[in-house]
């Protein structure tokens, strides 16, 4: 027996608004692929101006690659319940419907049957990286993210928490991730509103100095508690489990031995990983909300406040 989700939360499906190219993933595959094995022999200092020219050659690939592939994704729509249609709280919309009927023991492999996707991931993770850098320069001279750049960073997200939702990170579902960039059916779901215009001036200090609080908080959240040792010369360091980790082991425990996904377990891991996924949007460039410091739990994300009532007694 499983906890299921109240009926009148549901999310909205949309088709998605395209496919994949294939010749676009093959580029960017390629640019990721040339830009590593020269830099490579760069940090061997086998040729210097073979190097430079292998990086720059990858770094153009995956630009193409990635235009290409968000193309192909589309712009995208706020997501929102289906009884209000309220405004989201934050551009950065994060979603996950649980799974009524979870398996008791899939969880214990399901590390390893998303093994292909760790490996697509790591290649979109690096394009991701070069593209931020891309469309950091573009923001700095135009205060304009390139649309197609955009809706590909979304899309790295997208697969990311997909991927995260059904396998670490919530555990909230059975059913396998697809591999697109675009938006599904799939009970998780990411998206970001496209912003119309983003500060010049920001770009240069958002994502090491005014995040840094945030990032902070992420990483206590995300990271593991650290113990050291001394034994006279030697020192040795042990890893522990993050608070997410913990707690997601904790729900898996319980599930293995119950059949059921505590309620408000998965309320809370859903607020923690939506303020981890607004704090990486605002790390990369991507929009100039700053990320509150709350948590947002459930599987929807939560309205905006409703305004408060002015001296006439009017918003």
């Amino acid at each position: 027996m499983s906890t299921s989700m109240p009926g009148r939360h549901s999310q909205r499906f949309e088709p998605p608004s395209g496919r994949m190219s294939a010749l676009h993933m093959v580029l960017l595959v390629i640019g990721v692929l040339v830009g590593l094995a020269a830099t490579g022999a760069l940090a061997a200092s086998s040729s210097l101006v073979g190097g430079l020219a292998g990086i720059a050659a990858g770094i153009l690939l995956i630009i193409l690659g990635a235009v290409g592939l968000g193309k192909g994704i589309g712009p995208g729509a706020p997501q929102h319940d289906d009884g209000g249609g309220a405004a989201p709280s934050h551009p950065a919309q994060l979603t996950g419907r649980l799974d009524p009927g979870l398996s008791r023991w899939l969880w214990l492999v399901k590390w390893v049957l998303v093994i292909p996707h760790y490996i697509v991931l790591t290649i979109l993770w690096i394009a991701f990286l070069v593209v931020t850098v891309a469309a950091g320069l573009a923001i700095l001279f135009t205060g304009h993210y390139p649309a197609s750049l955009f809706q590909f960073t979304v899309g790295v997200l997208r697969w990311n928490w997909r991927v995260s939702f059904y396998a670490y990170s919530v555990l909230g579902t059975d059913r396998y991730p697809p591999f697109t960039l675009a938006r599904s059916d799939y009970p998780a779901e990411f998206d970001v509103a496209y912003p119309a215009k983003l500060s010049h001036g920001k770009v240069l200090v958002k994502s090491w100095l005014l995040a840094l609080p945030q990032l902070i908080i992420v990483g206590a959240l995300t990271g593991g508690v650290w113990a050291t040792t001394t034994d006279g010369a030697t020192t040795g360091s042990a890893t522990g489990i993050s608070l997410l980790g913990m707690l997601v082991l904790i729900t898996a425990v319980i599930l293995l031995f119950t059949g059921v996904y505590r309620l408000g377990l998965f309320n809370l891991l859903m607020g923690i990983n939506r303020w981890i996924y607004r704090t990486i949007v605002y790390t990369a460039l991507m929009r100039d909300e700053y990320p509150p410091f709350r948590l947002d739990q459930g599987p929807l994300d939560p309205p905006a406040p409703p305004a408060l009532p002015g001296p006439g007694g009017t918003p």
